[in-house]
């Protein structure tokens, strides 16, 4: 099999992706995945390596970029998340994606008998993946890593927002990869909107439930199937037991992770009644205790852009007006809110009613509310009655309170006791559900999104079913049927006896 990064280095040597029109690049990686096939192992394995090494050979320079995109980011949040933090999953697909790409014999025993049974894992074809401003990388790189161990091409479109970031994955890639195979999407080439028209074989979109909604929706026109990772209030319930202290050093932590710009932060949490003013106390003076300097500090996250900051501190405002309770931390000497800094700094809400807008929509930023509840199936109601988000935190034992959250409740996953550790697994999905979401990825999951499970079934049985399913239709078929409906009749009827005793 011709190795296609050979084959594309040969024809067009170092060609950038601005160099083309969307419509050329998409027909380029189409025609290039017909000329040269279903990649083969080590192919894939090539990609996987070569964009680990677009990330780690170019790390210094993407975290510079990161900083200024934000105007404030810690360098070492920059390399956990949107470097270091992709390697995971990656490494995992590499090396797993031999057994996974192998053609599986699913019946052994009826093959025996004359009926094979074999499932495919094929590739898609071209990828098109949109990726959010909040880690540009990490949620556009590991899709990518699952796209190649599934053995398709991909056009990334990192987000404009942050694009200087962009920029710089633009100006390497081509030192790495041939526009047939990886083809960076920029301002160049239009907006989002454009690229969510294009006529690829799956369309991976993380951001908004709003804008993904549009994706969705332009890609439906084409019959364009599409995963959808968005956002969502995540809630946060404090078993009753729990040790207030620690769940209040937790839920702080949790939420200024990128100055609470993750789609999986704690938007609000639900408290014992009897412990709100406790734990309210300990949420305060752990962020006085992280964060003595906010102004001048390199380590305290920017709001990404003015329209957020403005967004984030009309939230705040709207709730004070109309009841809540607001508790900020300002460092001695420093005017918060900062517009020019777009720094907002950590804020607690209480009191927070139905008709605010921060009831609704999802903060995207440094602000908890703390609700007081009784009984659990308060905090479980209040939950349902808004979208399923994309995780529900639980604070406590794994004890049967949290059995219960989980039973009456829907989410795109639960975490307990911390911050988002499912994405450090390679055994479980990533996504969420209804609003939050539709498909996920990670592990073996990434790679049956981006695959198409196909079946091959080869008969010598004696019987053939085409001649039994088509006219003429012969007493020997009626026969035939009425002893199938007898039979089963008779293991319906044996199977709810069976139940009713359970």
């Amino acid at each position: 099999m011709t190795k296609p990064a050979e084959a594309g280095t040969a024809t067009t040597g170092r060609v950038s992706s601005e160099d083309r029109t969307l419509a050329e690049l998409l027909e380029i990686q189409q025609a290039a995945y017909l000329r040269d096939g279903i990649p083969d192992l080590r192919t894939r394995i090539d990609r996987i390596n070569r964009l680990q090494a677009l990330l780690l050979d170019n790390a210094d320079e993407i975290t510079e970029a990161l900083t200024a995109d934000f105007g404030s980011r810690p360098a070492d949040l920059s390399i956990a998340a949107d470097v270091a933090g992709c390697m995971i999953d990656l490494t995992h697909q590499r090396r797993s994606v031999g057994k996974w790409m192998a053609e599986t014999n699913v019946a052994k025993l009826q093959g025996l008998l004359g009926f094979k049974q074999r499932l495919r894992h094929d590739p898609l074809g071209v990828v098109g993946i949109m990726g959010p401003w909040n880690f540009p990388l990490q949620l556009t790189f590991v899709p990518a890593g699952a796209a190649f161990a599934a053995g398709n091409r991909v056009l990334m479109r990192p987000s404009s927002i942050t694009g200087k970031t962009t920029a710089v994955i633009a100006k390497h890639a081509p030192d790495y990869f041939s526009i047939e195979e990886l083809a960076i999407i920029t301002n160049k080439h239009g907006g989002g909107s454009d690229f969510a028209k294009l006529k690829v074989d799956h369309m991976f979109f993380t951001g908004s439930p709003e804008v993904g909604a549009s994706v969705a929706a332009e890609a439906g026109k084409n019959l364009v199937p599409v995963t959808l990772e968005l956002g969502g209030k995540n809630p946060a319930i404090v078993d009753p037991d729990a040790d207030i202290s620690k769940a209040a050093k937790f839920l702080a932590d949790a939420r200024m992770v990128n100055g609470g710009q993750v789609c999986l932060c704690p938007d609000y949490v639900f408290v014992p009644e009897s412990k709100v003013g406790e734990f309210s106390d300990k949420v305060i003076e752990r962020w006085r205790n992280n964060f003595p300097t906010i102004a001048h500090n390199g380590e305290y996250t920017s709001t990404v852009n003015e329209k957020n900051y403005t967004r984030i501190v009309g939230l705040i405002d709207d709730a004070v007006e109309l009841g809540a309770t607001k508790r900020q931390v300002i460092p001695a000497g420093e005017t918060l809110p900062d517009a020019q800094a777009r720094k907002i700094p950590p804020t607690l809400l209480t009191d927070v009613k139905a008709g605010m807008k921060i009831e609704e929509d999802e903060v995207f930023g440094p602000v908890l509310t703390v609700y007081p509840y009784r009984e659990i199936g308060e905090a479980i109601d209040q939950i349902n009655s808004h979208p399923h988000p994309l995780t529900l935190y639980w604070v406590g034992d794994d004890n049967d309170n949290l059995k219960t959250v989980a039973d009456s409740t829907r989410s795109g996953s639960i975490s307990g006791n911390d911050f988002a550790l499912h994405l450090l697994s390679a055994h479980l999905p990533f996504g969420g559900v209804g609003r939050s979401g539709m498909g996920n990825y990670h592990g073996k999951f990434g790679f049956e999104t981006f695959s198409h499970a196909r079946a091959v079934t080869v008969s010598t049985l004696p019987i053939n079913f085409a001649e039994l399913m088509s006219p003429p239709f012969t007493a020997r078929d009626k026969k035939m049927t009425e002893v199938q409906m007898k039979m089963w009749r008779r293991w319906n009827a044996k199977s709810s006896r069976r139940n009713a005793k359970r």
